[in-house]
């Protein structure tokens, strides 16, 4: 298939006019705070996984004010692509987050599931960010990677946001700069409290130390016990959630809310017996 004719599928997803396929392999939420360096660290994972692998990534962007579309900022940051050969191993799509309450829009796992029914061998789904309450990659991903990196301030700003629980994999990003150790050793520490705490491990994505050690982890990267349910949790949540954004009335009915004085009970009501009627 041609990337055209796969854009014009992950769009008509995107619009509700196609069902997603579901293929074999797995989906990876890498996120973290703004500045850690995730666009940088996927660019340098992509020249190791490519062109043995293909793989797709979807970098989900701040929706744009006047287009309504994302705003590109991720690629950029894309060195990767600007070889030929692993070019060809790349589909890269940035995706807005719309009307979605967190930083993950829920068609993003339909989104993945397709590209995976299209031969990619992984897809690899980069987060705006996490924020005091970003769980939301946990509905979309069979993976999650946490990148934490020095120089922030507050070293684990991410345990407040209940991501270290639920992330399969930590990643210290820019090893090369001082702190670094200081954030491997806060993270051990507030881990230790806790059962099956995930691994850590240390990168550089300027120098490429222990990138290719990262790329060799995720084939082999097992799903942490303790994640599935809070996994399925935030499954259903946002599927709940997607059905009410997706209804044709959603925005009619928030007008309504704001220039009426619509209650919230009673939106919801409404929404609800549209979804029925229809």
């Amino acid at each position: 298939m041609n990337r055209l004719e796969l854009a014009k599928e992950l769009s008509a997803i995107e619009n509700g006019e196609l069902k997603a396929e579901s293929g074999q392999g797995l989906i990876f939420a890498i996120t973290g705070s703004p500045g850690v360096g995730k666009s940088c660290m996927i660019d340098a994972l992509l020249h190791h996984l490519t062109p043995k692998n293909k793989v797709a990534i979807l970098a989900v962007d701040p929706t744009s004010p006047l287009s309504g579309g994302a705003l590109l900022g991720d690629r950029v940051r894309m060195s990767v692509l600007d070889d030929n050969e692993k070019a060809d191993s790349i589909y890269l799509r940035s995706i807005a987050t719309r009307s979605s309450s967190g930083s993950i829009p829920s068609i993003v796992r339909d989104l993945s599931t397709h590209l995976l029914a299209r031969d990619f061998d992984m897809v690899l789904v980069e987060t705006v960010g996490a924020g005091q309450s970003e769980v939301r990659c946990a509905a979309i991903a069979d993976r999650i990677i946490l990148v934490e990196g020095p120089g922030r301030g507050d070293g684990i700003q991410a345990e407040k946001a209940g991501l270290l629980e639920l992330a399969d994999l930590i990643v210290v990003n820019k090893s090369d700069l001082e702190g670094a150790d200081k954030v491997v050793n806060h993270l051990k520490i507030s881990l230790s409290i806790g059962d099956n705490p995930p691994p850590i491990m240390k990168v550089s994505s300027l120098l490429g130390d222990g990138i290719e050690d990262l790329s060799n982890k995720l084939a082999s990267m097992p799903q942490r016990v303790g994640s599935i349910r809070a996994r399925m949790r935030q499954r259903l949540l946002m599927s709940h959630e997607s059905q009410i954004t997706a209804n044709p009335d959603f925005e009619s009915v928030i007008d309504r809310m704001a220039q009426e004085g619509l209650g919230v009970e009673e939106a919801l009501e409404e929404l609800q017996l549209v979804n029925k009627l229809r």
